[in-house]
């Protein structure tokens, strides 16, 4: 499948763009014999790239974070020659170490417990980086692990102590074999809902009417398993990833009984 029918497939200009970057770094890979990465990518993002790489044939790329569990990912394209890199430990890989960072943030004993996902993400925002160039967050107690393209470090590590918040703290950077990983939190919710419609279980999660969750699903700000969902009928299953842009994220859990009356309890978990 070439280029232009593959572009043809997607509607979105921000999808084009993404697909016209892969193809284009796809063919450099082939040129010129060079590993060559994207920024990190979001769940969306890496379900598009991997549609893409599918039809392509491409099988020398992986997707990588920092750790397994990693949701934000960067793509490595391998050529041909160096298809055995693919095999390593990706923490040992001389390319991952090149590319990919660790900037970690320790927060001093009258800030510990305090800051959030959140307070991270927007003190680096307010430093003008792009959320592409920012993997994920490892929040702990006494601070955290942000995961960071490798051209951004120096930058960082010379104007994060510049803002308020972390004028206390101790930032460095360390290599991703460093890496302090953390177990994801969840907070356990029940919700009451007579089938699982996608506008039904949000209007329930958010404490919102139907008509309100059906704005927001016509707004593309729900995304199911990382892609958008327009239409408030589909029908989640016990697994799916329920994005909601501004409320949170949400994982369907099991259906725990139901009632009388049929509707469904379902345990679902927030991520927190």
């Amino acid at each position: 499948m070439n280029k232009q029918e593959i572009m043809k497939q997607y509607s979105k200009e921000e999808d084009k763009i993404l697909i016209a970057k892969i193809l284009d770094k796809i063919q450099f890979t082939n040129q010129k014999n060079k590993v060559q990465t994207t920024d990190f990518l979001d769940g969306y993002e890496q379900k598009i790239v991997q549609r893409v790489l599918q039809q392509m044939g491409y099988k020398t790329a992986i997707f990588y974070g920092g750790y397994e569990e990693a949701e934000r990912k960067m793509v490595f394209f391998f050529p041909d020659k160096l298809i055995d890199l693919i095999e390593q430990p990706l923490q040992n890989s001389k390319m991952i170490k090149q590319e990919m960072k660790v900037v970690t943030i320790k927060l001093p004993k009258d800030l510990k417990g305090q800051y959030h996902h959140r307070d991270y993400l927007s003190g680096i925002m307010k430093l003008g980086i792009k959320r592409e160039k920012i993997g994920d967050i490892l929040v702990r107690e006494d601070g955290a692990d942000i995961l960071v393209q490798e051209e951004i470090l120096a930058y960082l590590l010379t104007n994060l102590p510049e803002l308020i918040r972390f004028q206390k703290a101790k930032i460095f950077s360390k290599e991703i074999l460093e890496l302090e990983v953390v177990s994801i939190n969840f907070e356990i919710m029940t919700i009451l809902v007579a089938q699982l419609r996608l506008d039904s279980v949000i209007s329930e999660l958010v404490h919102t009417s139907r008509t309100k969750a059906n704005e927001i699903i016509c707004q593309e700000r729900v995304l199911v398993n990382y892609e958008i969902r327009t239409k408030n009928a589909v029908i989640l299953q016990t697994g799916d990833i329920l994005t909601i842009r501004g409320k949170g994220k949400f994982k369907i859990g099991e259906i725990i009984s139901q009632t009388t009356k049929g509707k469904l309890r379902v345990e679902v978990e927030r991520y927190v």
